[in-house]
């Protein structure tokens, strides 16, 4: 009887040691799996179990969380969604998170190990911390006047701060609320099906992922690539150009909008946009120059991230020589996000330096305690100290007394670029508007800001579409805002 006994005791240890592995393995090695099923609500209960932590702009959240009372507790709000959908982009429960919003979406949900100084502790209790904070480099005044200058036509702004690379604005237009796609729902469904059904395209961000021809903007680059290789080593001399101008290898000529630009120099090619010049230019460089040029600015680069990723500008590796004279000057395969103009324009207010551009200043604990700090980093030189001074000058003539006059500040210096960038089939389509600038207060050393809008609304009469008429006073508003805040924080 007793042998039966133990027997029965050495099965229910068997038994026992079965249950205790089996319960290892779903714990252990199969609860990723559990854990990813889409049956298995739990983790998406858990995650909005808590209010989200807030994205900041000038230290106040622009987001919020609002107690739905469903089993997805917790859904997302946001102030002024449509003003800041391009920084921070959507948090849904049904869809997922896009921007700022996806970028830092371990702070803002609270299971970043950076939030606790104890994160084991949370993993064993099945906790986590209060989400926490992610303060961007945004200025809710240039924020403000971008979005009001645009007034609902398609394009975008993009404004950096020069020495370090903050991105002081980012506006795309038309935008949306990101409050509607935050639940769950057929509210929600639907609001997505529209979003992405309208032509208008308001869920696209134009300032980062969309790429457009640059057209006369470009001419800064080109201008940049020929005075670093040599090209030209005076600003000021007759270039020899015909008017119009014979793309190499072929019959077709190549106009100008204005006159006045046969045998003009690169300074008044560049104040008075002149596409002949700076395409000869362009091929006087070289290929090979011109490619690499346009990489020190930031083209043909895979992976800029900010920290949402950035669509990748182009400058074609691989051209014939009339192909090469039309890229020069912002057409043919050349294309470029609002962002890179807005880079171009940064570098030279920068003296060559090109800064990493970046959107989240510091992430913090619920309690504002920093988790981590977005510090600035350098990208390289994009062209020589004395370039940059000499650009300076060209553009600052451009808005004082050239194709640019619209974005002229009192009190203030300011640089620009006007560009009217042909597209469509046989350029059939409505010109888009381009603008890139910079500015600083009279007496201080280094420029604050620097913009790039364009503006492609396709309702406008080709025949008022302008860099100068379209993009320039949009610019303008922002720079105006950008110094106004600077004035403010010196007293």
């Amino acid at each position: 009887m007793i042998r039966y006994i133990r027997w029965c005791a050495y099965f229910c240890a068997l038994l026992l040691v079965a249950l205790l592995v089996n319960i290892a393995r779903v714990q252990v090695w199969e609860s990723a799996a559990y854990g990813a099923n889409p049956a298995n609500k739990r983790p998406a209960i858990e995650r909005y179990a808590e209010p989200r932590g807030d994205i900041l702009v000038d230290g106040r959240p622009v987001t919020g969380s609002r107690d739905s009372g469903q089993l997805l507790r917790y859904e997302r709000t946001y102030a002024n969604g449509p003003l800041y959908a391009p920084v921070t982009g959507f948090s849904s429960q049904t869809y997922g998170t896009s921007f700022v919003e996806r970028a830092e979406d371990a702070i803002l949900s609270g299971t970043d190990p950076g939030l606790s100084a104890f994160p084991l502790w949370y993993e064993l209790a099945r906790g986590r911390p209060a989400g926490g904070n992610a303060a961007t480099t945004v200025r809710a005044g240039m924020q403000r006047a971008a979005y009001a200058g645009l007034a609902g036509k398609r394009g975008a702004v993009a404004a950096v701060e020069p020495a370090t690379g903050k991105i002081l604005a980012l506006v795309s237009s038309p935008s949306y609320d990101p409050s509607v796609l935050s639940g769950t729902g057929t509210k929600v469904k639907e609001a997505w099906t529209a979003l992405n059904a309208d032509p208008a395209r308001p869920m696209l961000n134009r300032a980062l992922r969309e790429t457009y021809p640059p057209g006369s903007t470009f001419k800064i680059v080109t201008a940049a690539a020929a005075l670093d290789a040599g090209v030209v080593t005076d600003v000021d001399a007759p270039t020899r150009t015909p008017d119009p101008y014979p793309l190499p290898g072929t019959s077709t000529l190549l106009p100008n909008a204005g006159t006045g630009c046969e045998d003009a120099s690169m300074a008044d090619a560049v104040q008075w946009s002149c596409n002949t010049v700076m395409a000869k230019i362009g091929v006087r460089v070289g290929l090979r120059g011109m490619v690499e040029a346009a990489r020190r600015f930031g083209f043909n680069s895979e992976g800029l991230r900010v920290p949402a990723w950035v669509s990748r500008s182009n400058f074609d590796t691989d051209m014939s020589q009339d192909q090469l004279a039309l890229s020069s000057i912002g057409q043919f395969n050349t294309k470029a996000t609002p962002l890179q103009m807005a880079m171009v324009a940064a570098a030279v207010a920068n003296g060559g330096e090109l800064k990493y551009p970046y959107l989240v200043d510091r992430t913090t604990q619920d309690d504002g305690s920093q988790v981590r700090r977005g510090g600035e980093r350098s990208l390289g030189r994009a062209m020589n100290p004395v370039t940059a001074v000499r650009l300076q000058d060209l553009m600052v003539k451009v808005v004082e007394n050239g194709t640019g006059r619209n974005a002229a500040i009192p009190g203030a210096v300011v640089g620009g670029k006007t560009g009217t960038a042909q597209h469509g089939v046989g350029n059939a389509g409505t010109p888009y508007a381009w603008f890139i600038s910079w500015a600083k207060a009279e007496g201080t050393a280094l420029p604050q800001v620097a913009v790039a809008v364009v503006v492609e609304d396709a309702s406008a009469d080709r025949g008022d579409i302008s860099g100068n008429g379209a993009a320039a006073p949009i610019a303008r508003a922002v720079m105006e805002a950008a110094l106004a805040t600077d004035r403010q924080q010196a007293l």
